[in-house]
């Protein structure tokens, strides 16, 4: 790990790490998107985020680029929190369709269905940033589930 500090001025209680660019800063990002989602009060959350920042993550890593990567997560809005991973490289990611033996390929498939089509990438001065947006409103909803009435047969 090379560096940490919040960022306050462009979005409360915004976090930025930077990492070196390997495996192993996984989890650093994950500690950093559980601590914030945590401390918004998002549990509902946590879980969908771990398993994008971790693709995000490794995909900056599968690019080659072997300098650094910073990883964001932010509260665009009451509704929204963001997470970041900019590179060093500026090939954008694509999404492919994986075959069934296919060992890889499936990343940025669960990250379009986890959140809801809403990620991007756009080039950066050096490299590229990544993004994957999480509906707050949906872990509301999907928090309120656990609360219906279940059928019993």
């Amino acid at each position: 790990m090379l560096t940490s500090h919040q960022e306050t001025a462009r979005s409360p209680g915004a976090a930025t790490l930077c990492l070196l660019s390997r495996p192993e800063s996984a989890a650093a990002a994950r500690r950093l998107v559980r601590t914030k989602l945590t401390e918004w009060g998002l549990p509902d959350l946590v879980d969908d985020a771990l398993l994008i920042v971790t693709e995000l993550v490794a995909n900056a890593v599968g690019t080659g680029c072997r300098t650094r990567m910073v990883v964001g997560v932010r509260r665009p809005t009451v509704g929204t929190v963001r997470l970041l991973v900019s590179d060093g490289s500026a090939s954008l990611p694509v999404q492919l369709t994986a075959g069934p033996d296919s060992e890889s390929g499936r990343g940025l498939d669960l990250i379009h269905h986890l959140t809801r089509a809403k990620w991007g990438a756009r080039p950066w001065p050096r490299g590229k940033v990544v993004h994957a947006d999480l509906s707050a409103a949906r872990a509301r909803d999907h928090a309120g589930l656990d609360k219906l009435p279940t059928a019993r047969g």
